[in-house]
């Protein structure tokens, strides 16, 4: 797998779901799908589940750049990334790859 884009495509039914391996966090995949540009089907697994499912209905239905917006650069304790930062670097990969 590269490390530039560690986002993999999963199907689901008849969708194509994202699969992004997070770096320096507890969280060891997020899962979502992205359609018409808003987010939906969100999963952490690992992580503090409680936090993290909070995270994935707030952000349920929500355009992909305001996600961006309000998660990047989040940090947890004393790293410089967190779960929801992570998840932000999902988006933007996911974007960076749906454009090329």
């Amino acid at each position: 797998m590269p490390s530039k884009i560690p986002i993999e495509n999963l199907t689901k039914g008849d969708d194509y779901m994202q699969k992004y391996f997070p770096k320096g966090v507890c969280s060891r995949e997020i899962i979502f799908d992205v359609d018409g540009g808003k987010i939906k089907d969100v999963e952490f697994v690992g992580g503090c589940e409680g936090n993290l499912k909070g995270i994935s209905h707030l952000v349920e239905g929500m355009d992909i750049d305001e996600v961006i917006d309000k998660l990047s650069g989040i940090r947890c304790g004393f790293k410089n990334t967190s779960c929801p930062d992570q998840f932000s670097k999902a988006l933007k990969e996911y974007k960076e790859k749906a454009n090329s």
